[in-house]
């Protein structure tokens, strides 16, 4: 039996119907379909009904549409949650200027599919054959306790739809990243040392970061760099100013130990180390003079 409110409709990805639902179930808020107006065809693909005309209200329930399926969406445990963190972070810095980057992003992928990716990348602002937000580019799957089957089955969905790149992220048992081909209707692995290259990013992912929570710092900062972040540039400035002034200043050292060795006077390994250490060039400055008329190391680097 159809719930009130939800009406039979043709599916765009097959002919199965809504499966019972309760409504009266604590967290479940289903809405009715939009009915025809406002659904778009995609050439070769069939009609849709628009990204944000849902089944279920977002951020109300936890609820999911899964090809009829009614699925609830649970909280995360750590291998998930933290991967997603990570998964974030790096889409949102790799993500090319004019494209938005959402977590949990719910959308109306068919008449009787509405669910939501991990992470998606998607253009900004409103699509203009639509009038309503950019369909997701590519979306990423954190796959934990989900079968694989399950999994494909949403990335088919998502493709049908006309999400261009459908990743997974596998979390347990053994770590992999794939990507799902929709000519052999399977997900092909991803080799750790590859790049995930595409025209929404502003410089290519790499497969390795998503797999080794302990190469997203150097992934962003690489990714940074790359895209000419004007912080990153001026922290290589200093960096490099201060490699002049630390080339200086040993310099300087170098020419205090020379005079003192030149005029007989003995510095201790102590002494030596000091000097040789010395980033402050005034300070150097000082010795230096001192170097040419005192009569012992000590005296040379005598406090002022």
């Amino acid at each position: 039996m159809i719930p009130r409110g939800i009406r039979r409709r043709p599916s765009a990805i097959g002919s199965a119907m809504m499966s019972p639902m309760d409504e009266k179930r604590s967290g479940l808020s289903l809405k009715a379909p939009a009915g025809s107006r406002g659904a778009f065809h995609l050439p070769g693909r069939g009609s849709f009904p628009p990204v944000d005309d849902h089944l279920v209200e977002p951020e109300v329930t936890r609820d999911e549409i899964i090809n009829g399926r009614r699925v609830v969406a649970m909280p995360a445990e750590a291998p998930h949650g933290d991967q997603q963190v990570d998964l974030d972070t790096l889409l949102r810095i790799h993500a090319a200027p004019g494209f938005v980057v959402s977590a949990d992003l719910i959308t109306r992928f068919a008449e009787i599919s509405d669910f939501a990716s991990d992470t998606c990348v998607r253009r900004e602002g409103i699509d203009p054959a639509t009038g309503r937000r950019y369909l997701e580019e590519i979306a990423f799957e954190v796959v934990s306790t989900q079968t694989e089957q399950k999994a494909a089955e949403k990335a088919e969905v998502m493709h049908r739809r006309g999400v261009r790149r459908i990743f997974g992220i596998w979390v347990k048992s053994r770590r992999r990243v794939c990507e799902w081909s929709a000519e052999s209707g399977s997900w092909r692995l991803l080799e750790e040392g590859s790049q995930i290259a595409d025209p929404c990013l502003a410089s290519p992912l790499p497969v390795k970061a998503l797999l080794d929570a302990a190469l997203v710092r150097r992934a962003v900062v690489q990714a940074l760099e790359s895209q000419g972040e004007p912080a990153i540039q001026e922290l290589k400035a200093a960096a490099e100013a201060r490699g002049e002034t630390r080339g200086e200043a040993r310099g300087v050292a170098r020419s205090i130990l020379t005079i003192l060795e030149a005029r007989g006077i003995a510095a201790s390994s102590v002494q030596r180390e000091e000097i040789l250490g010395c980033a402050d060039l005034e300070r150097l400055d000082r010795w230096l003079l001192r170097a040419g008329v005192a009569t012992s190391a000590d005296e040379v680097m005598a406090v002022d």
